[in-house]
């Protein structure tokens, strides 16, 4: 169970870089751009949150559908940053673009073309680093490496 939650997947120097770099600039745009001002309008818009329409999700209420997204854009997001859980992290955060660009954004087009501003293109630009992450892995320069460490070197 360890190494399916820590194992920081590649050591490469470079590779690990750039996984840095990934992790670092995506979770901090979902924090900064997204995490935060839900969490700063929470009053406004706790009542109106979209509620995924699927088994088990539609039980939710909408403050609670509000608080799940909140914990996925924040606590996720800044467990890619820090590259702690980062593969599970990834994954929730992936689950959340998922639901937001064919739930919430069911109906909307795939792309942005003015006037219409509401489209899946963002969604799916957040879930793309995440696919990334989630089969790389966090690299080297991470708190995974720090709590898993592999003694056997790999083979791939």
């Amino acid at each position: 169970m360890k190494k399916f939650f820590f194992d920081c997947g590649t050591r490469d120097a470079q590779a690990s870089l750039g996984l840095l770099a990934l992790r670092t600039m995506v979770g901090l745009m979902m924090i900064i751009g997204h995490g935060i001002p839900k969490i700063q309008e929470y009053t406004q818009r706790k009542d109106t949150f979209y509620v995924p329409d699927f088994f088990p999700f539609y039980f939710m209420t909408p403050p609670f559908s509000l608080a799940v997204c909140i914990v996925a854009e924040v606590v996720a997001a800044a467990f890619i940053v820090v590259g702690f859980a980062t593969r599970p992290a990834a994954f929730v955060l992936g689950f959340a673009m998922i639901v937001a660009a064919f739930g919430f954004l069911g109906t909307a087009p795939w792309f942005v073309k003015p006037p219409i501003m509401d489209a899946k293109e963002l969604s799916l630009m957040y879930l793309i680093p995440m696919i990334a992450i989630i089969l790389a892995g966090a690299g080297s320069y991470s708190l995974d490496s720090m709590l898993y460490r592999d003694t056997k070197r790999r083979r791939w």
